[in-house]
């Protein structure tokens, strides 16, 4: 083909007779159209570029699905102000949080899949691996965040119960499935007391601290920081509540941590760091600043007294997450004679089918740098 092609006899005549030639007469009105035509074509590519670009960052994220170990509460706000901030989809995971009822069920549901991580007591995990040493996909917990666990024994200041010995032919009541009454022999025990000749009525948790301030039960068990705020709800002063903590009592238990299941940590290891890092920016900022934490915790529950909850979680912050042994152990991590020991109370005081290797149930290879757990103030 010709570089070049010759003159129409219409262009000839034009140019013999010192007029421009048509195409170039109608130069201006082509090049503008031309222009338009290639801006569109560059506006539409770089849509469909960052689209493309947008659709495979949203593929990227890893999607965690995670569960409390209750309703959403004061303490709740440790994982919910990461979720309001964005911290989760800062590290590419897409984050489902779910309210909870009982760690129990949490270490359930994660080991069956229905979950792929969870917040849970420490003991019901010790117990599932007790009672379940051929699971095939036990919960693994990978960070501690309550270093003590919440259970304590309230009573009344009126029914003379002071100290554990006073405690001794009392009516004791709890749920079932509650942390304090499960690890009840392990406080029978370090105070001298016959677990055995306790006599427990069991009741809705709902019912609890009604049942106590009507006085068909002397004392309950439960966390502290979850019974006394739910007496003071009933009309009961502080000042009138008797608390034996645990931890004041003899029981070094760990108590609430992130727990995800085997496969999850097989599949998604870097997912679990990426949200171990999350959570931990999250508690530091709750920690420094619990309302905010409460206005997260609103954003999920609208009906909550936020007062009532930023109580909670104050009281759950001093007596469990920044307690003396959580600052001698450092956030996240715990302390192994300690974990040891307190595997094998809890086979005793569950009377698991099995003792209990504390070595295959915790695990700190998912943790954050120190500087990223720095996070108590």
């Amino acid at each position: 083909m010709p570089l070049f092609r010759a003159a129409t006899p219409f262009e000839a005549t034009a140019a013999h007779a010192g007029a421009q030639p048509a195409h170039a007469r109608s130069g201006a009105g082509v090049s503008t159209a031309r222009r338009r035509w290639l801006q569109l074509g560059m506006a539409l590519g770089t849509a469909l570029v960052l689209s493309t670009q947008f659709a495979g960052e949203a593929h990227a994220q890893t999607k965690v699905r995670f569960q409390l170990d209750w309703r959403f509460e004061g303490p709740s706000a440790l994982f919910l102000l990461g979720e309001q901030k964005g911290y989760y989809k800062a590290e590419k995971l897409d984050v489902s949080i779910d309210a909870g009822n009982g760690s129990g069920n949490v270490v359930n549901r994660v080991a069956s899949g229905t979950y792929d991580m969870g917040f849970a007591d420490l003991a019901s995990v010790m117990e599932f691996y007790g009672n379940n040493p051929d699971a095939r996909n036990k919960p693994v917990a990978v960070m501690m965040v309550y270093n003590n666990t919440p259970a304590a024994v309230l009573a009344l200041k009126k029914s003379g119960i002071k100290a554990p010995h006073d405690l001794a032919g009392k009516k004791l009541g709890a749920p079932v499935f509650d942390a304090g009454r499960r690890a009840f022999p392990i406080f029978a025990k370090a105070n001298g007391l016959q677990a055995s000749s306790f006599n427990w009525q069991a009741m809705d948790p709902t019912l609890r601290e009604t049942m106590l301030t009507r006085g068909d039960l002397d004392a309950i068990t439960g966390f502290s920081f979850t019974s006394i705020l739910n007496l003071n709800a009933r009309g009961v002063k502080d000042e009138d509540i008797v608390v034996l903590p645990y931890p004041q009592y003899g029981v070094k238990l760990y108590g609430n941590a992130v727990i995800a299941s085997e496969d999850f940590l097989k599949k998604n290891p870097e997912a679990v760091k990426a949200f171990l890092r999350a959570f931990a920016k999250s508690a530091k900022d709750v920690i420094a600043k619990p309302e905010d934490g409460i206005k997260a915790v609103k954003a999920r529950d609208g009906i909550i007294d936020e007062k009532l909850e930023t109580k909670r979680l104050k009281m759950a912050l001093d007596s469990v997450v920044k307690s003396p042994d959580a600052r001698a152990e450092g956030f996240g991590r715990v302390n192994k004679p300690r974990l040891s020991l307190m595997a094998s109370q809890v086979a005793d005081a569950f009377g698991t089918k099995g003792r209990i290797n504390p070595d295959n149930l915790w695990t700190d290879a998912y943790l954050p740098s120190a500087a990223e757990l720095d996070v108590l103030r």
